[in-house]
């Protein structure tokens, strides 16, 4: 399944002529294109899909999802385990590139 994920805005860049940012999923940190939300700042909120922010989204009603995502386990199934990647970064292992994908 993959999700539509909120997540908040770390940083921002323009990468090659293409604005893309850090952004935070509950912990889960990935880059995103911002292409489709051009005016969306650092510290806001976004509904992710794919790897482009979709639609800005408040900052409660972010929290809230995320909280639901973690307790059903889609944090996990979307992203997969962070402690198990990180576990994977120390050994060495390839479990890290799919995490990353």
């Amino acid at each position: 399944m993959c999700l539509a994920v909120p997540g908040r805005v770390l940083d921002i860049e323009d990468r090659d002529g293409t604005r893309m940012a850090t952004v935070d999923f509950g912990g889960v940190v990935k880059e995103v294109c911002l292409e489709y939300l051009p005016d969306l700042g650092v510290g806001e909120y976004a509904i992710v899909h794919v790897g482009f922010a979709l639609q800005r989204l408040d900052e409660e009603s972010a929290r809230q999802t995320l909280e639901l995502f973690a307790e059903l386990g889609m944090l996990q199934e979307e992203f997969g385990d962070p402690w198990e990647a990180a576990a994977a970064v120390e050994t060495g292992e390839d479990a890290v590139r799919e995490v990353r994908k």
